[in-house]
């Protein structure tokens, strides 16, 4: 399944233009025959902009979501998209997987917050693994600084998930995070890893960029640079299902031996 990352901080604050962006990058990626595009974390409203996040925070099933639904329906491929989701008085940072025909297919809440910033807007997701079906692949959803949590990706690994969407919004100096961690991540699960990021100044922070396709092998399939940015490669299940049969990691666990863990 050919998978297109936007690398890209659309315009924080701006709604409106950041779905001008998706819709731009979607007819892109559309006509590189990709069949899924993933942008980065909290990417129709922006992350640094403070109290707005509860002002422009939606249900994950308000009018924002029809508008990427009409976005993917009208280019044929399928988007995972970040987003600040409201449920009542609660604000989640979210992330919501919509199909090529705008159906919505997962919507996951960000279960480990990063920072005071991240924990004086949110509350934290309580359910570690969400997946979804498309084009034969089990597809799961994670954001940002949960990937670095083995466990986390590990839970992925065992319920089944073929390609792992990471939006993220990583920032200086833990460029080792998509440069080093996710490669490995994808190679310990034996799963493909699509790891999003922003990228440039925002606010407090300096995103930087290098969104990462990482496949079974632990092989970058595509690379992004520091710059905005749309890269594409191939979920291929056939390497897939030679990297599972390769590699002993998953058979050869010891679950007894783990309950420390807990």
């Amino acid at each position: 399944m050919r998978t297109a990352l936007l690398q890209s901080s659309g315009r924080p604050g701006s709604v409106a233009e950041n779905l001008k962006v998706l819709d731009e990058a979607a007819a892109r990626a559309a006509r590189a025959g990709a069949r899924l595009l993933v942008t980065p974390e909290m990417f129709l409203t922006g992350y640094a902009i403070g109290d707005a996040v509860a002002r422009l925070a939606e249900p994950a099933d308000g009018d924002l979501a029809d508008e990427v639904a009409r976005t993917a329906a009208r280019h044929g491929l399928a988007v995972a998209y970040g987003y600040p989701e409201r449920d009542g008085a609660a604000v989640y940072n979210s992330a919501q997987l919509v199909s090529a025909d705008g159906t919505r297919l997962a919507n996951y809440r960000k279960t480990h917050l990063y920072g005071g910033f991240e924990r004086d807007h949110f509350a934290p997701g309580g359910r570690p693994v969400v997946q979804a079906r498309l084009h034969g692949l089990t597809v799961g959803l994670m954001i940002c600084y949960d990937v670095e949590f083995p466990e986390n990706v590990r839970a992925h690994a065992l319920a089944g998930t073929d390609l792992l969407l990471v939006p993220t919004a990583q920032m200086h100096p833990f460029q080792f995070v998509p440069e080093s961690l996710v490669p490995v991540r994808a190679f310990e699960n034996q799963m493909y890893v699509a790891y999003c990021n922003r990228v440039g100044p925002e606010g407090e922070f300096e995103f930087v960029g290098l969104s990462v396709l990482a496949g079974p092998d632990g092989v970058a399939r595509a690379r992004a640079g520091r710059g905005e940015e749309l890269i594409l490669a191939d979920a291929d299940p056939a390497l897939l299902a030679a990297s599972r049969a390769a590699n002993p990691y998953l058979a050869d666990r010891r679950p007894g031996l783990y309950g420390a863990l807990a």
